[in-house]
């Protein structure tokens, strides 16, 4: 259907619906860990960017939270130019292909589309997925680098911010040395996000391009016990950046939350990619997970933790969230995809204990029944618990996907590092600078878990301060 708006010269044809992408059966990919959806072709791309209504005021562009020129790219796809479009992301955006997979662009950019207003939005994560698979199937160009500077940055954390960050640091010219506690690079982006959401090979892709621009990688260094942040600067560098996110996950505090049988998602995720097995059978890991699943909590990492149970064969899967499906915070295509695969949900209800099963294993979980009250200071209306409804659910395995903390080791290591109540390393929103000079901080470490973009944008912001402060320009420390 097309909508016809304007008058002569002016005419536009309206199209109200997306472009389907294509995704395959729930049937089918339950069976593996397969990427469920497949991505525009050329045709399609550019059938949906003409659905672009060319706003002079780009809205679109306001709810990016690293500001790309969405419009313009969109109208280079329109035109079939694909390499201009892809540089024309890259040029705020440096992981287009990661972000266009997993980034809530209906919660960013899309939900302030003028097109969205009265009818679906323009797909503009689609798109931005399609410009960053085109680019890397043809192999991506190694951006010119400025002049060497003569300094050194240590980036702590390979993760999106610490991409970011390291990225920019070796384009301005910097000797960058990134540093990674586990045994791969990619940090959330490689242990704690399914294969059929993000596969690995994009972010190796990734990380290849940044080994290009001159960034050297150690793994299996863990920064605050390994190394200290006083001993890198005794190494000889001249700045840190601290972006080792928020991967530390958090339990409801419920007897019987120690019983075998109960993990956390993180720990679950983790073994899964990190052990390969996503790629069974030609990989046979340890990972077992008992027919019947329970999920607690109802984010992305809840989503994602029930999709890969059902995928290493659970019988059955359930997520148990305290409030209404319409606050579930996850995004509502994952959600969707969830449904799809059989996972069932349990609203307005959680857990009050763990009860061991004959063997001294997890046996049943008991939940109590919730009504929702007024809003709390998050907007959403609070969880009010309903005396006497418990109920009992006989499961093997309890998967907790609550929310996640800071790992502390940094903060407990570097004593003149101010650290928030909640545990985050306290640094200046515009620069990332910390209170220890020459360190900076950005990303979940700073801010509390968000999103792949939002740390993207924080290593951004320090890398141009961390630029400055090495060059002599601004110093954050001496405005203090």
């Amino acid at each position: 259907m097309t909508v016809e708006r304007g008058q002569g010269a002016e005419k536009k044809k309206i199209i109200p619906e997306r472009v389907p992408m294509s995704r395959r059966d729930p049937a089918e990919r339950i069976r593996d860990f397969g990427e469920v959806a497949g991505g525009y072709t050329p045709d399609e791309a550019m059938a949906e960017a003409s659905r672009c209504l060319g706003c002079k005021q780009p809205y679109c562009r306001e709810g990016c939270p690293v500001g790309v020129d969405i419009p313009a790219f969109i109208g280079l796809i329109k035109e079939g130019l694909f390499e201009a479009a892809a540089a024309k992301v890259r040029e705020e955006n440096l992981l287009p292909a990661i972000c266009g997979r997993v980034c809530p662009q209906e919660n960013q950019c899309e939900q302030r589309c003028t097109l969205g207003q009265k009818y679906e939005p323009v797909a503009i994560g689609r798109l931005e997925r399609f410009l960053g698979d085109y680019e890397l199937a043809r192999g991506k160009e190694v951006p010119e680098t400025a002049p060497p500077s003569g300094r050194r940055v240590a980036v702590v954390g390979s993760g999106p911010g610490g991409l970011a960050c390291a990225a920019d640091l070796a384009r301005l010219g910097h000797r960058v040395k990134l540093f990674e506690s586990l045994h791969v690079p990619g940090g959330v982006l490689v242990y704690g996000i399914p294969e059929f959401r993000l596969p690995k090979r994009i972010v190796q892709a990734e990380i290849e391009a940044l080994c290009r621009l001159g960034v050297e990688i150690e793994c299996n260094v863990v920064v605050g016990r390994t190394v200290t942040i006083d001993e890198l600067f005794a190494e000889g560098f001249d700045a840190v950046f601290v972006g080792t996110g928020a991967g530390s996950p958090r339990f409801p505090g419920i007897p019987g939350q120690n019983l075998p049988g109960v993990q956390s998602a993180n720990g679950l995720l983790t073994r899964v990619n990190l052990m390969r097995a996503y790629r069974f059978p030609e990989y046979d890991t340890p990972v077992r997970i008992g027919r019947r699943v329970v999920v607690l909590g109802g984010g992305n990492v809840a989503m994602d933790a029930a999709r890969t149970a059902l995928r290493l064969g659970a019988d059955e899967v359930r997520v148990v969230y305290r409030r209404s499906r319409e606050e579930l915070p996850a995004r509502q295509e994952e959600v969707h995809h969830a449904e799809e695969e059989g996972v069932r949900f349990t609203f307005l209800a959680a857990p009050v204990r763990c009860l061991a099963g004959p063997d001294g294993r997890l046996g049943a979980l008991e939940c109590l029944r919730f009504e929702l009250g007024a809003p709390d200071a998050s907007g959403r209306r609070s969880p009010v618990p309903i005396p006497g409804s418990e109920f009992i659910m006989e499961v093997d395995n309890v998967i907790v996907a609550i929310g996640q903390g800071p790992n502390p080791l940094i903060q407990q290591t570097t004593p003149d590092l101010e650290v928030s109540p909640k545990g985050m390393i306290v640094a200046d929103p515009e620069t990332g600078a910390t209170s220890k000079r020459g360190v900076f901080a950005g990303g979940d470490i700073v801010a509390g878990a968000a999103t792949v973009i939002m740390a993207m944008g924080a290593g951004r912001k320090a890398a141009r301060a961390i630029d400055a402060y090495l060059r002599g320009g601004v110093d954050p420390w001496n405005r203090r």
